[in-house]
């Protein structure tokens, strides 16, 4: 990673614990010799103008992230396409992806300032919406692309390919086309697998099926998957990442596959993946 010289910082709203965090890390940073660029929210904490959060990553050599998982899906949205590393500090409460504690983050920062810091590379899943023959929505989702049900108590009719292979006449809630990393979110209360982050796999996960058989499915990560809405206009919504998206009409296709960008994470070198899901989970310790 090269020298860094510019720092955005991202914050989560109503935090207690960013607000007090948030003027003495600009002081440290500055006292540093780093500029900083830092979002409309943050700018509340320090007192000071601040700029869109989308303007942000422009420049930035790294990116801090003060929140929880949900602020950090917004800050990856923020950075797009660019490979600056996003460094993600937990103020919020279960956060498996912000895996760096309030305690660690100067000595985090110290790390990263020396070069010595991990980075995590996470594939996205690239998304679009296919309405007669041509892409009217498209986006880049860390954790998944999901289209559930509109209406009150009625279930959607959406069919699912994989290539060229036909998978499943799907009766259900809803459906979610997750990435590893997205396997401990919204998949994971639906009854879908925990994927390591590493595995090259994408997992497609039905949301209260009406057939009991239908189960969580894995394909290859160069897999094509085409959703197809039987549902009247309006009845279902595709949301990414659980933040943005849009109505979907009927014979509406959802294409996902594999992005070409990675999400670029900080993580403490001592906080292995299975550290996090006993942390989190709070699976069983020795």
């Amino acid at each position: 990673m090269p020298t860094i010289r510019t720092v955005g910082i991202v914050s989560k709203p109503n935090s207690t614990a960013a607000a007090s965090i948030v003027p003495v890390l600009i002081e440290w940073l500055r006292g540093r010799g780093m500029a900083v660029r830092i979002d409309e929210q943050t700018a509340l904490y320090a007192g000071v103008p601040g700029i869109r959060r989308d303007e942000v990553p422009e420049g930035c050599d790294l990116v801090i992230v003060l929140g929880g998982d949900g602020t950090l899906l917004a800050a990856a949205r923020a950075i797009g396409r660019r490979e600056t590393p996003l460094f993600p500090v937990n103020v919020g409460s279960l956060g498996f992806l912000t895996a760096i504690t309030i305690d660690e983050l100067y000595p985090e920062l110290e790390r990263a300032l020396r070069g010595e810091h991990r980075i995590a590379k996470r594939r996205l899943l690239a998304t679009e919406v296919v309405r007669n023959g041509g892409v009217v929505a498209a986006y880049e989702a860390l954790n998944d692309a999901v289209l559930t049900k509109a209406d009150i108590a009625r279930m959607i009719d959406l069919d699912a390919y994989v290539d060229k292979q036909f998978v499943c006449a799907y009766k259900a809630d809803g459906l979610i086309v997750s990435t590893p990393t997205g396997s401990t979110a919204y998949s994971l209360s639906a009854g879908g697998p925990i994927i390591f982050p590493s595995v090259r796999a994408i997992c497609i996960t039905p949301i209260c099926p009406h057939m009991l058989t239908n189960r969580p499915v894995l394909v290859p990560e160069t897999s094509v998957i085409r959703i197809v809405s039987r549902a009247p206009d309006d009845s279902v919504f595709l949301t990414i990442d659980g933040q943005v998206g849009n109505p979907i009409r009927e014979n509406d296709t959802l294409v996902c596959r594999s992005s070409d960008y990675t999400l670029r994470l900080v993580r403490p070198p001592h906080m292995m993946f299975f550290d996090v899901l006993r942390q989190k989970l709070k699976w069983g310790e020795r």
